[in-house]
């Protein structure tokens, strides 16, 4: 017994040991927490300056003290410093700030702020030695994310020790409240050392003069480069008004090589390089924008205020870290006879309607009335830094449990509430409609349930429904940016518009019951979508007609396109069904999901021109909806395979700009059966309703999915919104370098209210307890002549207990899975369940054609009616 003590004794002391050797995440931003302050509770902001996630990252909050600009153009600085003496790496910028109160931020890293005020006004400086710019923002831009295996360096003996944030408040008339300000970025920083560094080159015009009523002036710059070889991987352009285009280039013996284009009148994020580009010795960096003084009555120079003018090209771009130089400036043009062979692409203006224009601007400075039907247009469709994610099913979503009809259509509400469209207790089948497309089953009424629910998108609660005594087969849904629902019912071949919570339509399209071509009729309509910008109405028409129609937002018929596909071959323009409607209102387009012919068809919202069109063999025959999310990404669902067939039904995630699947995903719980519609929020949270399956799934982002799963494991994790999230940060099982070229990397959001996570200290101190009682079990298991026979069964008795209560994490224990997943290749495909449905169709077995009808083997008993 005394020997079974000692060891004891031992042991304990042995597992102390072991966890004082870990260094507390607490002791590492003491230094900062003794001179850092909370933000007013006025602002939005976080409580935490500094959170932990685990021992090598971490995220930093940079916030506005509260300020109140008191006139126009004012520049405030205000400086954090680095809460670490290491050498760390920033990794992600997440801004926090809206263009109606803040023009543009600049973030500089230095050793020496130019003041030790809370904040100050950054005509004293920024800092009193070498500053670099660090990150940029204006104009509601996304935020940022590196490359794998990039970083900005910073601390050590050679980094910035102090971060400087610089915010132009241009127009102050939106304090007029006296409300404070906040506004500020949040970095996300890792102890992992980066193979790659991440610098900003940027190029500048300081002497351009813009004559008042001059039409085209261009500012060129021009620098030879002459340092080691770096590599391109996003750009950004920035002007303030008259810009026009602002265009980057690489030349190289005589060769043009665009690294960016863009309008600066667009939201003024950093964009990825279209195709990589590397710049090595002698090569030379060039740049040109595009202005106009047309408006203007006096000279606009090169400067500050929102009334001068600015231009700006900048590159963020990679080096080996042997070699690497944090920041480099281009402000002259070496070689102006060059710029004569300039592509003639940096010449051309890239319009931007005039209500976006007055919406992207916060300045003072009236504007002119310009043509409102001007196309926004991009010859390159750009997508934003920040694709590098996977989504999988929130299973805790208890959506999936309502009893619903045929669920037909899903949108999201403005305050981002999930809105379904099913069908009650009436079923499309092969009874419902003759070989005219004539509704053949009036007599059963209509549906005597309410037909549109809305459900909190976060736990499925019940908040509003109507929709009663309306419709007969629904089928589409969208909403517009009031709150109104549009729907189709292709019984009734009709379209509705409706108000929330009015009982009858406020604007109705085509004739009750009656199939027809032309203007006034539509034959099974399809889906509905409505421009939030210009307010025009656009129609998939649909199972019998082959074509988009357009129309003024009182309900006149403006234009219609496309036609029926051939049976050999599907050109541009034509449908076998067009299903589903994307619009893109900040790239003035709509993408159709052109159902039988496998394929998402985009086109010009103004004109109806055809702009291109993503197919991949994964599709499979049918595709049936497509939405767009923030980030230029699409979402996508297909229909079952036909026989003999082995693409099987899942969701897409796509790059709207190259049109690559980036990530496809199933349900965990039940199978889909006939995908019919999908819908991604701002988060990309992902919807997805299934006609045959009467269910709606929800699919998050991996990060959202881990941290439900801390919240799982017993720690109470306030939820944010998604602009009171403080950081999203990479979450790994080991330290590793990351690959620019390879593996997707997960990420994990908390909430800034989580603090310091004391996840990982708990997790510490538990793991010594849990393994001296496994070891004491074990000892006393394997001493049977110490205790007897007796004692023996008495301990295989006491044994299963404890280790069924070490099991038994379901209760509230703390799952260590949960926290450590390894992401290196991370997958739940060992839960993919295989496909045993048949087709999403009823097949016409005599002749091989396809039905158009959307068949259910059977209904089920009418659901309850909601109100």
């Amino acid at each position: 017994m005394a020997g079974f003590v000692s060891n004891l004794l031992i042991l304990f002391l042995l597992f102390q040991n072991i966890c004082l050797g870990f260094r507390s995440p607490l002791s590492i931003f003491k230094r900062y927490k003794d001179i850092s302050t909370s933000l007013p509770n006025e602002c939005l902001g976080s409580d935490q300056p500094v959170i932990s996630f685990g021992l090598s990252d971490f995220a930093l909050d940079i916030r506005m003290p509260a300020v109140t600009p008191k006139q126009s153009d004012t520049y405030l600085c205000m400086s954090v410093p680095l809460p670490v003496d290491d050498e760390a790496y920033v990794v992600d910028f997440k801004p926090h700030a809206s263009m109606d109160t803040v023009h543009h931020m600049l973030l500089f890293g230095c050793n020496e702020p130019s003041s030790t005020e809370n904040y100050w006004d950054c005509d004293e400086g920024t800092c009193k030695d070498k500053s670099n710019i660090l990150y940029a923002w204006a104009r509601n831009a996304p935020p940022t994310r590196l490359p794998k295996g990039v970083g900005f360096r910073v601390g050590g003996e050679t980094g910035s020790r102090y971060f400087v944030l610089q915010v132009h408040y241009g127009d102050v008339s939106a304090f007029r409240d006296k409300h404070k300000d906040c506004s500020g970025v949040t970095l996300h920083l890792t102890h992992q050392k980066q193979p790659l560094i991440a610098g900003m080159y940027l190029m500048m015009s300081v002497n351009t003069v813009i004559p008042p009523g001059k039409k085209v002036v261009d500012a060129d710059i021009a620098c030879h480069y002459k340092r080691s070889p770096m590599h391109l991987f996003a750009y950004r352009v920035h002007t303030h008004r008259l810009g026009k285009v602002v265009s980057g280039y690489r030349v190289r013996n005589g060769q043009w090589t665009l690294i960016g284009r863009q309008s600066p009148q667009l939201p003024q994020a950093f964009y990825p390089v279209q195709y990589p580009v590397d710049i090595s010795y002698d090569d030379i960096l060039a740049a040109r924008c595009v202005f106009s003084g047309e408006g203007r009555t006096t000279e606009t120079h090169i400067g500050g205020t929102a009334n001068d003018e600015m231009c700006n090209f900048y590159i963020m771009y990679y080096m080996e870290a042997k070699h690497a130089v944090s920041y480099m400036t281009c402000t002259q043009n070496t070689n102006p006879e060059m710029f004569r062979n300039i592509p003639q692409e940096a010449n051309i203006p890239i319009p931007v309607k005039s209500d976006v224009m007055k919406m992207m601007h916060g300045h003072h400075e009236e504007t002119k009335d310009s043509d409102t039907s001007s196309l926004l247009q991009q010859d390159k469709k750009e997508d934003i830094l920040d694709q590098d994610f996977h989504i999988e099913e929130a299973v805790e979503w208890t959506g999936l449990d309502l009893k619903l009809g045929q669920v037909s259509g899903l949108a999201l509400d403005p305050e981002n509430n999930l809105v379904v469209f099913h069908r009650g207790d009436h079923v499309w089948d092969e009874n419902s409609f003759d070989s005219k497309f004539v509704y053949q089953q009036r007599g059963l009424g209509p549906i005597e349930q309410n037909t549109i629910i809305v459900l909190n998108p976060s736990n499925a609660k019940l908040l509003h429904s109507t929709g009663k005594s309306l419709f007969y087969l629904p089928h589409g849904l969208s909403v517009d940016k009031n709150g109104n629902y549009w729907v189709t019912d292709v019984a009734l071949h009709q379209v509705f518009k409706l108000g929330a919570k009015d009982k009858e339509p406020l604007l109705t399209l085509g004739v009750p019951l009656q199939p027809g071509s032309d203007k006034n009729h539509f034959c099974q309509p399809t889906d509905v979508a409505v421009d939030p910008i210009t307010g025009s109405i656009y129609v998939s028409d649909g199972y019998c007609n082959s074509r988009i129609i357009q129309f003024s937002p009182n309900g006149l018929y403006v234009m219609q396109w496309g036609e029926e596909s051939s049976l050999d071959r599907s050109g541009p323009g034509q449908f076998r069904i067009p299903h589903s409607l994307a619009l893109i209102p900040d790239l003035s387009q709509l993408c159709v999901a052109d159902r039988e012919n496998g394929r998402i068809q985009c086109f010009r919202l103004e004109t109806g021109e055809f702009t291109g069109e993503i197919k991949h063999k994964a599709f499979g025959r049918e595709l049936f909806a497509v939405s767009y999310g923030p980030g230029g990404l699409l979402f996508a669902v297909n229909g079952m395979p036909y026989p003999g067939e082995t693409e099987s039904v899942k969701g897409f995630v796509m790059n709207f700009s190259t049109g690559e699947i980036i990530d496809t995903f199933i349900p965990l719980r039940k199978s889909f059966e006939m995908p019919h519609d999908i819908v991604a929020s701002e988060d990309r949270t992902v919807f997805v309703g299934d006609v045959h399956a009467k269910a709606v799934w929800k699919f998050a982002s991996v990060e959202k999915m881990e941290h439900r799963s801390v919240k799982k494991a017993g720690i109470e994790v306030q939820e944010t919104k998604e602009s009171e999230t403080v950081a999203e940060a990479r979450l790994k099982n080991k330290p590793e370098a990351r690959d620019p070229l390879k593996n997707k990397q997960h990420l994990v959001q908390q909430a800034s209210s989580t603090g310091v996570s004391f996840v990982l200290i708990t997790t510490l101190l538990i793991i010594p307890v849990v393994i001296l009682l496994v070891i004491l079990v074990f000892i006393r298991w394997r001493k049977p002549t110490v205790y007897g026979a007796d004692g023996e069964r008495k301990l295989d008795s006491s044994s299963g207990r404890i280790l069924g209560r070490l099991r038994g994490k379901g209760g509230g224990g703390i799952n260590l899975g949960n926290f450590f997943p390894s992401h290196k290749g991370y997958s739940r495909k060992g839960f993919d369940r295989l496909s045993t449905e048949g087709s999403d169709q009823e097949k016409d077995e005599e002749d091989g054609t396809d039905s158009e009808e959307e068949c259910s083997a059977s209904p089920l008993p009418p659901p309850p009616s909601s109100s």
